[in-house]
Order: structure tokens, then sequence, then C-alpha cells
């Protein structure tokens, strides 16, 4: 430190920046940053964004605790929440670092060196991006830096100083330089420029036109699914529809922005501990037989009661024939898949190869193609396991392996690493602290035991005894089933509980356990009012 800024940072004297001209350098600075990164990276990968590689390695290097709570607090929501908090953070050090740097540039200076290399340590974090990729965060720390340094130099000062002898005081004066109006205009134009990289780095990164890619997709399945019978729901008195449309499919999962992959540039190699590799295009899959399978997916995250659960008309290929066409060899208890973006998954092999499995690589939904946001252009789904050891999406890399070789991406956070899915059931209507009129009243839910089907439901009102509930007609042992039970409700407050018992005689138990390792257990109970 040269004897000139020890002067500055000491003089009370000395020239310094106001208060609003030192924070809007700091915020403008990390703005230029970020659309820097932004552009460069939708000219290498975008997954190289240093803002979305820092809240992918964030969510990386989450404890799983906080991220059950996101989940749960914000559902489908947590990923704009994580991205809202990020750009709060960042703009909250930015003013601290330009307000920290009203005299001298080094508190600005430290902090776009540390985002700078936070962002180039992400970048080289993430398993899907190669060496070329830091060039993004790179461009985003030469950029902050450079115009911090500029902006700081330019910007008006004011020098404290007494207004008389006798007058204690202080009163500032502008220090002869840029002025207050060409700062504002030349920091309008950074902002503007900044503006334009950013939306040039949206635009060039959007050339992947993955909805063109799906509209030009007409699946026609050689082997369609029975269609759903009358009676398979009862909607009428609060329960979902069977079929939940695409829109409204559940959808947890550790990807920042959707991945974006065309349908004609997708390749699934499949290798490890086979007899002969295989490297499957789109194309070759629409040449197998496509099969169509009415399958319910359910997410480990979900509580009793929880939402996370829905079904659909899966058409796809027989993952069981793609791994027998490779030969899976002795030994091979794991299949392990990867994501485009680098997420893994480990699947038993044991519950793909069984002849009733239904295990699919999937490529639609309902009749269409996959929605990108459900893992267009191709996922797997294997029944009867949770969605984090069996439903990758985006899928492009299949690896016969054992347990003892891999560990998944939930594994090495201590989930397990086989989560059969368990027998539970829910309540739907009446809704939790909700208020009905007293008289007959028809409560109603779903349950499900995949593999096993569900043999009955029992409900209670207010602890007494249990009474069998109407079950919906069955479609197949893969799929929720449909439940509802009528009460003659005297006005007050009520609880209403419920339980399913499979086609194993297994009563699910009362015992609560989180969703994390395994998945959660316990009955569902609702808390209300009937009213006169």
């Amino acid at each position: 430190m040269n004897a000139s800024t020890r002067r500055q940072r000491t003089d009370p004297r000395a020239p310094r920046l106001p208060l609003w001209a030192a924070a809007a350098v700091g915020l403008i600075a990390v703005a230029a940053a970020l659309a820097a990164g932004h552009l460069v990276a939708a000219l290498i990968d975008p997954f190289a964004s240093p803002f979305l590689a820092v809240g992918n390695t964030a969510i990386d290097l989450t404890p799983h605790p906080l991220k059950d709570f996101a989940i749960r607090a914000f559902g489908e929501n947590d990923k704009v929440v994580l991205l809202a908090g990020m750009a709060v953070v960042i703009a909250g050090a930015a003013v601290v670092a330009g307000a920290l740097s009203r005299r001298t540039p080094a508190p600005g200076t430290v902090l776009a060196a540390v985002l700078g290399l936070v962002g180039v340590v992400a970048v080289l974090a993430r398993p899907t991006l190669d060496a070329v990729a830091v060039l993004a965060p790179l461009a985003s720390l030469v950029v902050g830096l450079g115009v911090f340094l500029w902006l700081h130099r330019i910007a008006p000062r004011r020098v404290p100083r007494k207004a008389a002898v006798d007058d204690t005081r202080s009163v500032e004066w502008v220090v002869p330089g840029l002025g207050r109006r060409r700062f504002l205009i030349t920091s309008g134009v950074v902002v503007a420029g900044a503006g334009v990289a950013a939306a040039g780095g949206h635009l060039i990164g959007g050339r992947v036109d993955v909805e063109a890619s799906r509209r030009s997709i007409r699946l026609t399945p050689d082997v369609t699914a029975p269609p759903i019978p009358a009676g398979a729901d009862f909607a009428r008195d609060g329960t979902p529809t069977f079929i939940t449309p695409n829109s409204e499919f559940y959808r947890v999962d550790t990807a920042l922005s959707v991945p974006k992959l065309l349908a004609q540039d997708w390749r699934l190699r499949v290798h490890g501990m086979v007899d002969r590799e295989l490297v499957l295009t789109y194309d070759d899959l629409l040449g197998r037989e496509l099969v169509e399978k009415t399958i319910s997916l359910c997410c480990v995250s979900n509580e009793v009661g929880g939402p996370y659960i829905s079904t659909t008309n899966f058409i796809g290929v027989s993952l069981r024939d793609i791994l027998a066409e490779a030969g899976v060899r002795p030994g091979a208890d794991q299949l392990a898949t990867r994501s485009v973006d680098g997420w893994t998954c480990g699947t038993p092999v044991a519950d793909i190869m069984k002849p009733d499995s239904d295990a699919l690589l999937a490529i639609g939904m309902n009749g269409e193609p996959l929605p990108a946001e459900h893992g267009f252009p191709v996922r797997m789904v294997v029944p009867g396991l949770y969605g984090f050891v069996s439903a990758t999406k985006w899928l492009v890399d299949a690896e016969l392996t054992t347990f003892a070789e891999f560990d998944a991406y939930w594994v090495k956070r201590d989930w397990a690493r086989k989560a059969p899915i368990k027998t539970m059931s829910r309540i739907d209507r009446p809704k939790g602290f909700e208020q009905v009129p007293a008289g007959r009243f028809v409560a109603a839910g779903v349950a499900w035991a995949q593999h096993r089907g569900i043999d009955k439901v029992e409900v209670r009102l207010d602890g007494g005894p249990w009474q069998p509930a109407t079950l919906s007609t069955e479609v197949n042992v893969d799929t929720w089933r449909m439940w509802r039970a009528e009460f003659d409700l005297s006005a007050g407050s009520h609880t209403l509980d419920v339980r399913a018992t499979d086609r194993t005689g297994y009563t699910q138990t009362d015992e609560r356990a989180e969703p994390i390792p395994d998945g959660a257990s316990g009955w569902h109970s609702i808390f209300f009012t009937a009213t006169p």
C-alpha cells in the first residue's frame, strides 16, 4: 500500500465518492460482469454461465435437510427462489463493497476478484464442462474488474471541509471532474450495454429450439395402454383426475435451468459390464417397438400427505430389452445412469430385468413427446422405485456396474441405495383446517403400493373405529388408486385419519418417518371443522 492510498483511507479531507455513486459503481460492475459471463457461456456452453454454475454448485453443496425444506416450502419454485436469493446476496455484496470503496477502489476490487474466482471454481467443478468453459467466468472477472475501476475513477467526488474557522460543521463541495450528470449518463450506457450482452446471451443460448424438435415428432405406439376404465377416479368428490395432465405433473430435480437437447442430437451410450456396447440414437428408439404404459411416479421427497405423485401414459422402449441386447454380465447389480447436466442415478438391475418390470426408456407422455422439463428427449422410468433411483431425465449415459463400485448423486449424500416405494395413502378432501358443511359429507383421497396393488383403504373419524372406504376401479398395480368414504358430520372440530393395506397384507404403519433417506411413512391425518 503506497503513501497516497494510506492517506486517502485516513485523511478526512481526502476526496471520496458520494454514497449513492459508490453503491452504483458496485452494482453496475457486478451486472456487467454477470452479463459478460452469460454471453460468453452462450457461445461455449450455457451451463458455463457463472451465475448458473455457482447456483448448481450451491445445490450440490446444500445439506439435504435444507433442500428438503426448500422443496416443502416452495415446491417446484425452489430454483426460482434460489436464483432470486443469489441475486439479492450478490447485489447486497456489491452495494457494501461499493460503499466501502468511497475513498479507494481496493474493497470493490477484492470483491470483483473473489466473485470471479468463485465463478471459475464453480465452472471447473461442474462434471459436464471442459476446460474451455472457464472462459466464461474469466470474462466475468475481467469485465467486472475493468468496469469497477473505470467507473470508480470517473465518478464525481466530494471532499469535506470546514466552512469557517469558528464553525465546526462539515459541509461538502463537488470536486470538479466528470460531474454528476455525465457520470449518470455514462453509467446508463454501461447498464444498457450489460442488458444487451445479457439479452444476446439469452438469444444465443436459446438457439437450441427444443420446442421445434418436439413438434417435429409424431408418436404412434405399437402397443397402446388399455383405456382408463370408468370409475378409475373420484374427481367429483375431490381426488385428482386419474391421468395427470402434463402441465400438472410434479417436477422435482436438481436442474437449475432445463437442459436443452435436440432429438436429432441425442445419443445414449450403454456400456460397462456388458457383452457389447450400444450407442442409440432417437431414430433407433423410434424404429423399435414403442409401448405405452400407465405408470405413477412418486418422489422420495414426498412427505406424508404430500403432492409429489402423478400418473401418466408413458410411451417408450423396453429398457429390459435394451439391456438384454447389450448383454448384462454376471455380477452387474447396478445401472448407473447420467443426465446431460451431470446428475447421476443408480438403479438395481434386478428391478429392471424382472419380466413384469415395465421399465422404459420413455420418449412420450400422454400422447406427445416428453415436455422439456420432464426429460426431453429421453428419460428413464422404472415403476416401483422412488424417482431418485429410477427416473433419470435428459438421459445420455447408462453404465452397467456394481453398487460397490459406484455411488450415485444422492447416495453420496447418505440417501438409500435401493428405495422401493412404500405403501401410502393420502386425504385430498377435506383439506387441512377446511370448513365444510355439517351433515352428510364425502371424504376422498388416493393410495398407492406399486408392484403390489392396493387391497383396501380404511378411514376413521375422531379416533373412532376404522371403516372401509370405497375403492375406485383398479387400472394396474403400478398406479395409484382412489378412495372415498361418507360420514355424518356433527358441527364442530374433527380429525380424519387414513391408512392403506396392500395385496401382500401389509398395512401402512402409523410410525412417522421423514422422507430421507428412503421415503416417508405414517398415517395422514387432517384436522377440519364442520359448520352448521
